[in-house]
Formats: C-alpha cells, sequence, structure tokens
C-alpha cells in the first residue's frame, strides 16, 4: 500500500469552524451521536470557559444530518431530533458516521442508501471521513474502504470478514488511517469515539487544545489496542450434536490435564475427524478453544478478585506460570499484572458482589466460608455447583 500522505488543516480553525456532520441512521447508537457533538461543540470555549478565562471560541460546528426532517425514532427507541437533512447540506469538512446495531447481511443492505450515497457524494467533494465502533462497516457498505485498511468493534469482526474481503481488516486496532492524506479515519470499540473526537481537536486545533478537552471530559486514548477488551470465544451457531456436547463439559472442566485428548475419548470420534469437526463448528481447534476459555476465566477473576496470580494460573489449569503469563499475553494483548490493573472492578464494586454472594448464602442457610480463603467472585464460565 502507498504511503499516506501527511494531513493539513484545510483553513484557519480561529477564523473558520470546521463544519461537521454528524450522519444518523437509524440504526445508530445515540449516546455516540451526542458525545461527538458536545465535545466538538466543547472544543475551544469549555477549558478557557472553566478556567475563568472568558467563553472562549469555538473550532467546530457539529450538525446532527438524517435523511428526512422531523425526529427519528433510533433502534434504542430514542428520538433524535436533526439539526439538517442531507438535502440541506451540499458541502461539510467532515462526516462522522457513529455506530449502527446490525448484526447482518440483510441489517446491512436495508441501511438508507440515500445516506449512503450522501456519504460517497460528500467524500467525492473533499470532506474526511470518520467512523466509530460499528461505524465502519457503514463506509465499507458503501464501497468507500475497497483496498484500504480499517477497523472496527471486535464484536463485528466476523461480519465484516465475511462480507467485505476487499478490504483489509486490523481488528485489534482502535484507530486506523487510510485514504489519501489520511482522509478516512476509523475507531474499532464503542469508546473509540472519544479518541476520534480528540484527534480531530489535535488536527483543527492543537494538540494542546485535544490535551485540554481530554482533561475536561476525563477522556483517555485507548493505547493498548481491542484485545483486552475482546472476548474470545466467538458464538458460533452451529448443529455438530458431537461438538456441543464437548463444549457444554469443558465449561464445568476446561482446567483438567490433557483435556484435549479428554475430549477426543468423551466425542467418540477418531481425533482427526473430531479435531476437523470441532474446527468446522467453532472456528477454533480444540487446543486453541480450551486456551481461550482458561484465559477468559483468568480475566474474570483478574477483574474480579484479589487472589495472586500463581493462583489463578493453577485454578484455570496452568501448573507452569511462565506458561500462563505468555499465553495470556499473546491472547489478552498484554500482561496478566496490566490487566488486573487496568480493568480491575474498584473496591466498591467488589463490595457489593462481596455483599450479594454473603446474602444469598445466608437465604440459603450455606456456610460462607469459601468465601474466607477465595475473596474473588465465582468463576464467570462455572455453574455456581462447578
Amino acid at each position: 500500500m502507498a504511503a499516506m500522505e501527511p494531513f493539513e488543516p484545510r483553513c484557519d480553525v480561529r477564523h473558520t469552524r470546521i463544519h461537521v456532520s454528524i450522519v444518523v441512521f437509524r440504526e445508530c447508537d445515540p449516546s455516540i451521536v451526542y458525545g461527538v457533538f458536545d465535545t466538538l461543540w466543547a472544543a475551544g470555549m469549555s477549558w478557557d470557559l472553566a478556567k475563568g478565562l472568558g467563553h472562549g471560541e469555538p473550532v467546530f460546528q457539529p450538525r446532527i444530518v438524517t435523511a428526512e426532517p422531523g425526529p427519528l425514532e433510533l433502534c434504542t427507541g430514542v428520538s433524535i431530533l436533526p439539526q439538517d437533512t442531507i438535502s440541506d447540506v451540499t458541502r461539510t469538512d467532515v462526516v462522522f458516521v457513529p455506530n449502527v446495531m446490525v448484526d447482518s447481511l440483510e441489517a446491512l443492505r436495508s441501511l438508507d442508501r440515500r445516506l449512503l450515497k450522501w456519504i460517497i457524494d460528500m467524500h467525492a467533494k473533499g470532506a474526511q471521513l470518520y467512523s466509530a465502533c460499528g461505524g465502519s462497516l457503514v463506509l465499507a457498505e458503501a464501497g468507500l474502504l475497497d483496498g484500504q485498511q480499517t477497523t472496527t468493534h471486535w464484536n463485528y469482526v466476523p461480519l465484516f470478514r465475511q462480507y467485505y474481503p476487499k478490504v483489509e481488516l486490523l481488528e485489534d486496532r482502535i484507530l486506523v488511517q487510510s485514504g489519501r492524506g489520511h482522509s478516512i479515519v476509523c475507531g474499532g470499540g464503542a469508546s473509540s469515539w472519544q479518541d476520534l473526537a480528540l484527534l480531530l481537536i489535535a488536527k483543527h486545533a492543537s494538540t494542546e487544545e485535544a490535551i485540554r478537552m481530554s482533561r475536561f471530559f476525563l477522556y483517555q486514548w485507548h493505547r493498548d489496542g481491542q484485545r483486552p477488551y475482546a472476548s474470545l470465544i466467538a458464538n458460533a451457531q452451529h448443529g455438530d450434536a458431537v461438538v456441543l456436547r464437548c463444549q457444554t463439559w469443558l465449561v464445568e472442566n476446561y482446567e483438567r490435564p490433557d483435556i484435549v485428548a479428554e475430549l477426543v475419548r468423551r466425542s467418540g470420534l477418531p481425533k482427526r475427524t473430531f479435531d476437523r469437526r470441532f474446527r468446522a463448528a467453532t472456528g477454533y481447534s480444540p487446543l486453541a478453544y480450551v486456551q481461550a476459555l482458561r484465559i477468559e476465566e483468568a480475566k474474570h477473576l483478574l477483574e474480579t478478585g484479589t487472589q495472586p496470580i500463581e493462583e489463578i494460573a493453577r485454578e484455570v489449569g496452568y501448573a507452569d506460570l511462565a506458561s500462563f503469563r505468555r499465553l495470556f499475553r499473546r491472547l489478552a494483548g498484554m500482561s496478566p499484572g496490566d490487566y488486573r490493573r487496568k480493568l480491575q472492578l474498584p473496591d466498591y464494586v467488589r463490595q457489593l458482589a462481596t455483599q450479594r454472594a454473603e446474602a444469598t448464602a445466608a437465604r440459603s442457610g450455606t456456610a460462607s466460608a469459601a468465601g474466607k480463603s477465595r475473596p474473588a467472585a465465582a468463576p464467570r464460565l462455572k455453574s455456581a455447583g462447578g
């Protein structure tokens, strides 16, 4: 792929506000629409106001754009009132595409074609394109990402790979800039709109203003990629009863030694046949599936408890701590210690879990002595009796 040209602001932002059209589909997530709007509206003003320096000077002119006038009820049941329709906007500096909640090719094909055509037209006239979360699916459906690199929410990766093979998907990345002059910028996770808004501010105002807005709104750049947040086990739907029976057994027994050999034995199939059927049904080899189950449980224990990492490793099936650490880093994108520091529940939330467990034990008349030696919440993958 050819080297990207550096971005150059198209105008003096202190004299001309940057026009940002936040285009809203019926399938959009309203929190992203309003979050982006409020952040861009505040750029250049809110920090100065908070510091007693006056009202400041706005950098952006954000506008909510829909296909038709009047309230638009989104898929969440929230109605949004647009400021413009696509017929009102013949040119814009930036088109921002929020997340769309879709789960199938039919849903993608049902996206409003008028909005897709308008996005294509605006980009052809020089507008930069920004998309958050599943908004990159909109750009892909419009054909604007063919031959380009992009990212999307980790949950949309299978859908994206299946229907848009001409796009190079960098699934772990939070932000990907592509196109001539980095004119297309896509964000991965649901909160990537914050990174996108800060990037817009850095480009069109200054890096100092981006820092001020991150401090004002308590935003943080997402530098760790999506792997720490992604579920390692896809919910593949299949009709293979033998594989399903093995998956169900694994949920209660994933920590056992020689687990793959035990799976083959329980399946009653030759090893090659079992491996082939398991991969066809789940998308994973049996070993990779077991590893993903174990690391998912380890992530849960790190999030919810205070057990030593060595104890967690043993609990999920790894006597060798070094092997556990290597596998965890490979699958989760960071060390177990870093994961705990980043994603462990705060004390006041963990206390709620402890109180609920004690209340449940009291109602059932069972002793809670086990909780004294193990302060972590019960494993998420296993049943209460596991």
